[in-house]
């Protein structure tokens, strides 16, 4: 026996069940029940529903081979937006429940549920189930929580009996829960460490907890042994409510049909995704100086350079030089290219950015007022609407863009007094004006 209470510490992951999908489903009824694939303006299956999982759809699945598998299937652009708004609102339902949400990605969080049954004057499962009930009915999607004495076991337990499942398992319960789990499923145990454990006779999570602690350290290493309290109930990981500060780093990366080996639009995509990441820099107060490009062909293949700018910046016109030369050390036009990437590193906040001695002041202050005028301009009229000469290719080559039907409904019929790019803060449910 590992434990002999119930709950030391009352710990939740909460798991919205294939979110995009059901996000989309939530807007439009119509589509529940029905194979849903997220990711039209991608030509892959971005995100997907359990009734096309069902069928056999896998992710970046490419859509050609999905309408030969699954003929009924329902294809929509991702709409990014409205998948933010419902994250919001999943979090702003947690912390209804408790102020102790730790936001683990867009549709996950683990929550601490210690001590809430003296409030809720009911058990920790019931809880559990009172949140779950809540998010279901005000989200219109399903939810998978998984509730023990640990952020790890949390996390396993969440992945069972989905979708909307719910696993709850005590202190006294662990031997046998962990007895039928396999190691593989430990987040943080990737299938190098697995395939590591096997080689020692490990293959559930139970053999691996009845090892001595030095036997992870030896094997696994620092992250070894957190796993290993972890999952006989000891915790190791705090739920982290603090969002974090800073920002380590930054990319943006644009999918486009059909592939293309035509160097100046392939570049041109490049160069908007740079302008894009210089733009969200920008907004947060940041600069960066690493900065890394991307290019992926139609085989889901890619290859990627890095390299460091002279000093740390926000301004695509001291960025450009670098991309492109990256750019040209990479791109072949033998090669059919379906996506671009661009990526920074060795991020600071712009007022801490320390100067270098030979750094040209009044060149720097010129860059920044550019950069100030561009994005005035762009907040009245649109994002890109001031844009380097070098991306304004993708207007000559619209053909690589897409059709009206690779955008979401909300950006296709806008209310009144929105655009293209600015709408309000809400998900849209079938409103008419």
């Amino acid at each position: 026996m590992i434990q002999l209470h119930s709950f030391s510490r009352a710990i939740i992951h909460v798991d919205c069940d294939a979110f995009f999908a059901s996000v989309e489903q939530s807007l439009d009824p119509s589509l529940k029940g029905r194979p849903v694939i997220v990711g039209k303006d991608r030509g892959i299956a971005a995100a997907f529903s359990y009734e096309a999982k069902r069928k056999g759809v896998m992710r970046a699945m490419p859509l050609s081979e999905i309408k030969k598998l699954c003929p009924d299937a329902v294809f929509l652009p991702c709409d990014y937006e409205s998948y933010s708004l419902y994250s919001q609102r999943f979090y702003a339902i947690l912390r209804r429940f408790t102020p102790e949400v730790e936001e683990y990605s867009i549709d996950e969080a683990f929550a601490d549920l210690t001590g809430l049954r003296r409030i809720y004057r009911t058990s920790y499962e019931a809880i559990a189930l009172q949140i779950k009930e809540t998010l279901e009915k005000e989200l219109g999607i399903t939810i998978s929580i998984g509730l023990s004495l640990t952020k790890s076991l949390a996390k396993i337990c969440s992945r069972d009996n989905k979708p909307s499942g719910f696993t709850c398992v005590r202190g006294y319960e662990l031997d046998p829960y962990l007895k039928n789990t396999k190691i593989g499923r430990v987040c943080g145990f990737g299938p190098s460490s697995t395939a590591l454990l096997a080689k020692h006779g490990v293959f559930t999570v139970w053999e691996y907890v009845q090892k001595p602690e030095n036997f992870a350290q030896n094997l696994i290493g620092k992250i070894g042994v957190e796993l290993w309290h972890e999952l006989r109930g000891e915790p190791v990981y705090a739920v982290i409510k603090e969002k974090k500060r800073e920002q380590a780093s930054l990319s943006k990366v644009k999918t486009f049909t059909p592939s293309s080996n035509d160097r100046d639009f392939v570049r041109a995509q490049l160069i908007r995704n740079m302008e894009s990441a210089f733009i969200k820099m920008r907004r947060h107060g940041l600069v960066a100086k690493e900065v890394g490009v991307y290019l992926k062909n139609k085989d889901h293949r890619g290859r990627a350079l890095g390299a460091e700018l002279t000093r740390h910046t926000d301004s695509p016109l001291e960025g450009i030089k670098i991309v492109s030369e990256l750019f040209d050390r990479l791109f072949d036009s033998g090669v059919m290219y379906r996506a671009t990437g661009v990526w920074f590193h060795k991020m600071e906040v712009r007022r801490a950015a320390v100067q270098d001695l030979f750094d040209d002041p009044a060149k720097i202050a010129a860059l920044r007022e550019i950069s100030r005028v561009i994005d005035e301009v762009n907040a009245l009229y649109g994002k890109h609407t001031l844009h380097l000469a070098s991306s304004d290719m993708l207007r000559v080559y619209r053909q690589h863009l897409g059709d009206r039907g690779d955008f979401s409904s909300r950006k296709i019929e806008p209310l009144k007094g929105e655009n293209f790019r600015q709408h309000l803060g809400i998900p849209i449910w079938n409103i008419k004006v």
